[in-house]
């Protein structure tokens, strides 16, 4: 089985731009390339997992999505001779515009479906694999699934809501402080 990173996006891979689907507003954080060529060299399966509200709310159609994934491994290789192996998305929302998006499911985190998911579909070991993200909602959902995880602490969760899996295993201020804490573990 592998080991795996699954990355949130919006705040955590690219800078957090709401709703946003123009490939010329996607920019990388620091330093995410360097950070995600070290785990990939280190052996590890690079997952993104996002929550696309956007979608739910009409802002932008669900095919504008494999244009925003080829411009992030795009922007990646650039960077950092890295892509994402990975992409899965949840394009659902309890009060979506569309109806066809306005649904209960499992995969829009905090709910751990899209990790469960990408395990099935690419033999991850969820016990040996990490979830990053920059809210409290990225942290349960990999609490959930049974991976380690870490929050990256740069001012994006606002409501710091408690729960039982809403602890994260670590705290960075970004990816590559995040990269080699899992290296170093």
């Amino acid at each position: 089985m592998r080991q795996a990173i699954f990355i949130d996006k919006d705040g955590t891979l690219i800078t957090d731009v709401p709703y946003n689907a123009d490939l010329e507003k996607i920019r990388l954080e620091h330093a995410a390339g360097a950070a995600l060529k070290r785990l990939h060299d280190a052996g590890y399966y690079l997952i993104l997992v996002t929550n696309q509200a956007g979608i739910a709310h009409g802002k932008f159609p669900e095919g504008m999505l494999c244009g925003v994934f080829k411009r992030i491994n795009q922007l990646l290789l650039e960077e950092g001779q890295v892509e994402i192996d990975r992409f899965y998305y949840c394009p659902h929302h309890p009060e979506a515009k569309l109806k066809k998006y306005r649904k209960p499911c499992d995969c829009r985190k905090p709910l751990p479906g899209m990790l469960q998911q990408a395990a099935l579909e690419n033999n991850i070991d969820l016990a040996n694999s990490w979830m990053i993200g920059d809210i409290l909602d990225d942290v349960e959902a990999g609490n959930r699934a049974g991976c380690h995880t870490i929050l990256i602490d740069n001012g994006n969760e606002t409501k710091w809501e408690p729960g039982a899996y809403r602890n994260p295993t670590l705290v960075a201020n970004g990816l590559l402080t995040a990269a080699e804490m899992i290296l170093h573990d």
